[in-house]
């Protein structure tokens, strides 16, 4: 598994409760976030179907922005 960095703007005070949830659940920021991630990755998975992994953005199936 490939791992890449990834940058995110987050409110101050969200982040304080990021914080305080991972500390209480014994884990870091980035290790609640990744578990958060792949919790709605699964729940949309299985609403939706596996998300195809091809990087192009042509292809059939990929949703279009509609916001």
């Amino acid at each position: 598994m490939v791992i890449k960095d990834f940058s995110l703007r987050i409110e101050e005070n969200t982040l304080k409760k990021l914080h305080y949830i991972a500390d209480s659940e014994d884990r870091s920021v980035n290790k609640e976030l990744l578990r958060l991630i792949r919790r709605h990755i699964a729940e949309y998975e299985a609403m939706h179907g596996e998300i195809p992994l091809d990087d192009r953005k042509e292809q059939s199936g990929y949703p279009k922005n509609t916001k």
